[in-house]
């Protein structure tokens, strides 16, 4: 069987230090659309270095790019083919703002890995620290296509009760159509996302939009929608991947206000608003 759930549970976590400038953050930003209009000084925050403040979805490419997904599929006990491959969901915890400049230590593990029947679901969990304390830790759900039926713990439910009444705020982002290559350069280089022939092999009739660009473009939407443009109120950020996203459509996202939380969806507009994240909670101060 191509994944050892107990192999992988047990291997010791891998260690590793991590960097980022400002240019790295500048560079994630624009990947998520940032910097339209150029001059909005609502935007210079992302982009102008004399101001920038770092958005906490950052932390999905920090010093690795795409660290849940693709190093998740080199540790021990998982040997699957990359077409097979999908992003399930992600889950974000801040412990602080993350700043703007870093160095920090990642340590990551596979968490749990749960048999879906017809799937498998990896979860690769990464814990960032820097020299003053923990930064975040992150949660990628990876699942794999054709890899299930072992007969093991199915895992948990993390689909939500949808949110009751209209949405508070609802707004539109178009996503450009070479907005998966300048995302890509933040260090995600699935070839999903830009080989034409690739995504065909996997099922697509073209690349397709990465999971994590959609989800720091609708984080941006709900910091820049709801919480004033700070940043620093983000506590935690976790969504479910329920459909792909092609670069030139656009997003619509439809917010709704809880106490100390804000429930999302996103859909692609273009194609019958359908459903792209699910299950999705930003909680903040």
């Amino acid at each position: 069987m191509p994944i050892d759930a107990a192999k992988a549970m047990a291997a010791e976590p891998r260690t590793g230090e991590i960097a980022w400038k400002q240019k790295d953050v500048q560079l994630y930003h624009l990947g998520i659309g940032a910097g339209v209009p150029a001059t909005d000084p609502d935007e210079l925050r992302y982009t102008l270095e004399s101001r920038l403040h770092v958005l906490p979805s950052f932390a999905t490419v920090a010093g690795a790019g795409s660290p849940g997904v693709i190093s998740g599929l080199s540790m021990p006990g998982i040997d699957v083919d990359l077409a097979r491959v999908l992003h399930g969901g992600q889950s974000l915890t801040l412990h602080r703002p993350i700043p703007a400049e870093g160095t920090a230590t990642a340590t990551s593990r596979i968490a749990a890995v749960y048999d879906k029947g017809k799937a498998a679901v990896l979860v690769m969990r990464t814990e960032v620290a820097d020299a003053e304390g923990p930064l975040w830790t992150n949660d990628a759900q990876i699942f794999v296509r054709g890899e299930g039926g072992w007969g093991g713990d199915r895992g948990p439910s993390v689909r939500l009760e949808p949110p009751a009444g209209e949405p508070d705020k609802v707004v539109e982002r178009p996503i450009h159509e070479d907005q998966a290559l300048l995302y890509r350069l933040s260090g995600d280089y699935n070839p999903l996302h830009a080989d034409p022939e690739f995504a065909k092999l996997a099922g697509f009739e073209r690349p397709i939009l990465h999971g994590l660009c959609t989800y720091g473009m609708t984080l941006k939407a709900v910091v820049d929608t709801l919480l004033g443009g700070d940043v620093s109120r983000v506590r935690s950020y976790a969504t479910r991947f329920a459909g792909v996203v092609y670069p030139g459509e656009t997003l619509r996202v439809r917010m709704w206000r809880g106490e100390g939380a804000v429930r999302v969806a996103v859909n692609a507009v273009e194609r019958d608003d359908a459903a792209v994240l699910a299950d999705t909670v930003v909680e903040h101060s």
